[in-house]
């Protein structure tokens, strides 16, 4: 077989027709074996003899796409100084843009001999381990009758996230053909992406779908790494996930989810995992990166290079100081926006991609690489803005082109719901946009990415239906999982026949529901939660990959689905709940009506809130006016637009609290377009007073005045 000198870039397999490119960064080793699969499985190896800025590349004529590979690199063995170079064990290309096979568990994967972490194991892994493949990256992206391709282009403040799970979503699915059940072409049926619409979804964010890895451990207790949170392929569709077998296929398949969900107005947003590796501590596997350049690829501790710096849980950490491991992230970025046409990221603990050094710093090369990338600073850009390291949790401190799942949402409108004192302060900050977390640094209410429940936690119907968590199933004896959930199960700890019960816990889905989705900033519903989708009380399923995680259509609440559908309209047709800036408080002119503020917060009998009234402590009621006159910069001009006005009453309490509406100077009568609880009349006049449930919520809009 021959091998020519071929190029140092792009870095990966790259196919041109006549035959393939290889190229790998490796700055430690001493020689580099490109191994080719055959059909048989059967391995030849070609010594990569050109090297240039620690590239190691050539180019096999006669190589194309379906081709299997992978590396063996030769270097230095001594863990203590963190070198970890071992040519017999087979190594996973970091650009690998689809990967062939899966893990064999055992003693060949890991480079030292079991309980003798300082030797060196010599077994060969490629019999256990994947292969890298050459793919073909054509694909047809035009539109109908070969017209333009159409990608939507929605505005933060229009977006309405769905945050889903490739197979949770459609496994159980009786429309989805059985074949496509849990795969990326089981998103796009027509069901599926019916549904989505009729809630007024605007993009789907895809938790993990980098190739990953289903690690020992949980195989060992019969449980699979259900969540994805174990990349160990950072340009490849997870394998797992394809309807089709042939990896070409399944990276098309990917591009055929994505230009069917573009065809319908879904955005696609990529939950990424970039902070660390499936290949754990020092004690894990050797898969990759490990053995291609360990202390390039990883922080490793300063004074003790064998073990690594673990801010995130897992074992280690990526090191974003080194410049070629930036690289890897910022190529892998631009691959899947230009490539792949996915139209945003949400970034996991993404505080440790800021740790350049030791603290989290906004102001870190990453930061300032994505700021500067014609490509990857035009698309949706999503912080999990914490991790697991010292000064972890950094909400409101990313930078202005960075939005961020705002964690102080979920708490207070979980703790406003369960009727902690001391609250309404904290949720009427929350309701309208967190000004005090983003306004300070220039960012807008969409920098607050709002959510309730997520993955991570109780579902919806869990977090109404849970005093405490249940993860016996995962185990580890229930040790596991957030123990402080803020839920409340109304009485009875899980199912119940109580119709008094059931009807509350109802209520209170459709509570959270309407806050969420009437709240500034971008809403992001955990898939499911409008179906009324349940673990049974475990809120860390993340290796639950089973009935117990994923969504049963069958037993839909389709009242929930309508519900929410309804709220999705209200939000979509009405600009006051997603202005582009902060409330200010400032008089706004309505005409012959005088002004009044743009908001004002009031007490149950019309008054407005006055300090003395948001530091009693006590209050659990609390209504509030949205002026829908002169809302500015709001339309795609950025000029200000007129909506509706819209006085929204809530009613945390257990008892029926009694509004008093505002005089005529607000309106004249307000028609109700939401309530999760019911109501006397379907409009009232200015002045009238309402019965405003205990635990529910009322909104009512102002005609038009015109």
């Amino acid at each position: 077989m021959e091998l020519w000198p071929g190029r140092q870039h792009p870095l990966g397999s790259h196919s041109d027709g006549n035959g393939t490119n290889f190229a790998l960064f490796s700055d430690g080793a001493q020689a580099v074996d490109l191994c080719l699969f055959d059909a048989d499985g059967l391995e030849s190896r070609l010594p990569l003899t050109e090297v240039d800025a620690y590239v190691w590349h050539g180019y096999v004529p006669g190589i194309g796409p379906g081709q299997e590979y992978g590396y063996r690199v030769e270097g230095p063995w001594d863990p203590t100084q963190g070198l970890r170079f071992n040519a017999n064990k087979l190594l996973l290309d970091p650009y690998a843009r689809a990967v062939g096979g899966q893990i064999s568990w055992g003693q060949p994967l890991y480079a030292y001999d079991f309980g003798q972490p300082l030797t060196r194991n010599d077994e060969d892994s490629a019999p256990q381990t994947f292969r890298s493949v050459v793919t073909d990256d054509t694909f047809d992206w035009s539109g109908e009758n070969g017209g333009p391709e159409v990608r939507p282009d929605v505005s933060y403040h229009q977006s309405v996230i769905y945050e889903a799970h490739v197979k949770g979503l459609t496994a159980l699915h009786p429309e989805v053909p059985e074949h496509q059940r849990g795969s990326y072409a089981g998103v796009a049926h027509p069901a599926v992406v019916s549904h989505l619409k009729n809630l007024g979804v605007t993009a789907v964010e895809l938790m993990p779908i980098h190739q990953f890895v289903q690690d020992d451990a949980l195989a060992a207790r019969g449980l699979r790494n259900y969540w994805g949170y174990n990349t160990i392929g950072f340009f490849a569709p997870h394998n797992e996930y394809a309807a089709a077998s042939d990896p070409c296929e399944q990276v098309r398949e990917f591009k055929a989810m994505v230009k069917e969900l573009h065809r319908n107005g879904l955005e696609v947003i990529l939950d990424v995992v970039y902070n660390h590796t499936a290949e754990g501590n020092h004690l894990g596997p050797t898969l990759s990166f490990r053995g291609i350049d360990n202390d390039a690829y990883y922080r490793l501790m300063d004074e003790d290079k064998e073990h690594y710096l673990d801010y995130t849980g897992t074992g280690n950490s990526f090191n974003v100081r080194q410049p070629h491991a930036l690289q890897l992230i910022m190529d892998s970025l631009r691959y899947w926006v230009s490539e792949m046409h996915v139209d945003g990221f949400r970034f996991d603990l993404a505080a440790t991609l800021a740790r350049e050094f030791y603290d989290v710093d906004k102001l870190s090369t990453f930061f300032e690489m994505v700021q500067q990338d014609p490509v990857v600073s035009r698309v949706k850009l999503i912080a999990e803005p914490w991790d697991l390291g010292p000064g972890g949790y950094q909400v409101g401190n990313f930078p202005p082109q960075w939005t961020e799942w705002n964690g102080k949402f979920r708490d207070a409108i979980r703790d406003f719901w369960h009727g902690q004192p001391a609250t309404l302060g904290e949720f009427a900050s929350r309701l309208t946009g967190s000004s005090d977390l983003y306004g300070h640094s220039g960012r807008r209410p969409v920098a607050s990415i709002n959510f309730v429940t997520a993955h991570d936690g109780f579902t919806l119907a869990d977090l109404v239906s849970y005093n405490s968590k249940h993860n016996e199933a995962n185990g580890e004896d229930n040790r596991d999982g957030e123990s402080h959930n803020r839920s409340w199960n109304f009485g009875v700890e899980g199912p119940t026949g109580d119709a008094a019960i059931l009807a509350v816990r109802a209520r209170q889905k459709r509570n959270f529901l309407t806050t969420l989705l009437l709240s500034q900033g971008v809403p992001m519903i955990l898939h499911g939660d409008e179906l009324g989708r349940t673990q049974n009380g475990n809120n860390n399923a993340y290796a639950q990959d089973s009935p117990l995680t994923w969504i049963n259509w069958d037993t839909a609440d389709l009242e929930l689905v309508d519900f929410v559908s309804r709220l999705g309209r209200l939000r979509a047709a009405h600009p006051v709940f997603r202005r582009r800036r902060f409330f200010d408080g400032h008089p706004v002119e309505r005409g012959d009506d005088g002004a009044l503020a743009d908001i004002i917060w009031l007490r149950p009998d019309s008054a407005a809130m006055t300090g003395a009234d948001w530091d009693s402590g006590f209050g659990r009621s609390i209504g509030v006016f949205l002026n829908g006159d002169g809302i500015p910069d709001c339309d795609a001009q950025g000029r200000e637009v007129v909506d509706d006005c819209f006085l929204l009453l809530f009613n945390a309490g257990e008892d029926a609290v009694d509004f008093t509406l505002p005089g005529d100077e607000y309106a004249e009568k307000w028609v109700v377009e939401i309530h999760t609880d019911g109501v006397s009349a379907a409009e009232f006049a200015a002045g009238n007073v309402v019965a405003v449930a205990g635990r529910s919520v009322l909104v009512l809009r102002a005609p038009d005045r015109s």
